[in-house]
């Protein structure tokens, strides 16, 4: 996956509360051979009954349709294990989600394909918040990974909070596959011990 450390774009403002992995990713949308992974997110928000864009929904407003980051409230990502709602974020240039809290299965998806989650609790929450709402895409933030940190318009920058393996995992472009080959020696080095103590688990074949 493409490594993470610094990105810059415009914050989204959609501050709701117990997003589902169905509403970011809609499944009905997602039966194809060829899914486009970019018309996926939120594809029923940003509809209409008749099929046209709902001007309302707050991507389909001028100012959001090259977001980077998306600003959310509470238990974000619930629902079903679907990758494709992390994808879909990818998609449209998004690699940073900040909430209030997410929900695990989603953030760690987010973790294994290079997407930044960014947890903000309390006053940090509700401040950033009211700056993004505030300044109503005129002007981007940046995230800073390094130095655990966000910047932009109207105030001070914000730190938060990473597990330190999730910031390296981001940092290297390295998913679970990617993290166990770091300790390629090591395995190597396992398998011949193993092969030397115990050789005859080394010959066991099906059917024997």
């Amino acid at each position: 996956m493409e490594p993470f450390t610094r990105h810059t774009g415009i914050a989204v403002p959609l501050i709701k509360d117990d997003i589902n992995t169905d509403q970011i990713a809609p499944i009905l949308h997602s039966r194809g051979l060829k899914e486009d992974y970019r018309a996926m997110l939120f594809h029923r928000a940003r509809r209409r009954e008749d099929g046209g864009e709902d001007p309302n929904f707050v991507l389909n407003k001028p100012q959001f349709r090259s977001p980077g980051l998306l600003v959310t409230g509470q238990n974000f990502g619930a629902g079903s294990s679907r990758e494709s709602a992390v994808w879909s974020m990818l998609a449209n240039g998004i690699r940073v989600i900040v909430a209030k809290s997410f929900a695990d299965i989603y953030r760690e998806n987010c973790l294994q394909n290079g997407l930044l989650p960014i947890a903000l609790g309390g006053d940090a929450a509700d401040g950033f918040i009211a700056r993004v709402v505030e300044v109503d895409g005129r002007a981007p933030f940046t995230v800073d990974l390094v130095a655990q940190k966000i910047s932009g318009p109207g105030g001070d920058d914000v730190a938060f909070e990473i597990a330190a393996a999730d910031r390296t995992r981001l940092l290297e472009g390295l998913d679970d596959i990617g993290l166990t080959l770091k300790h390629l020696d090591e395995i190597a080095s396992w398998e011949r011990r193993a092969q030397a103590a115990q050789p005859w688990l080394q010959s066991t074949r099906y059917g024997r």
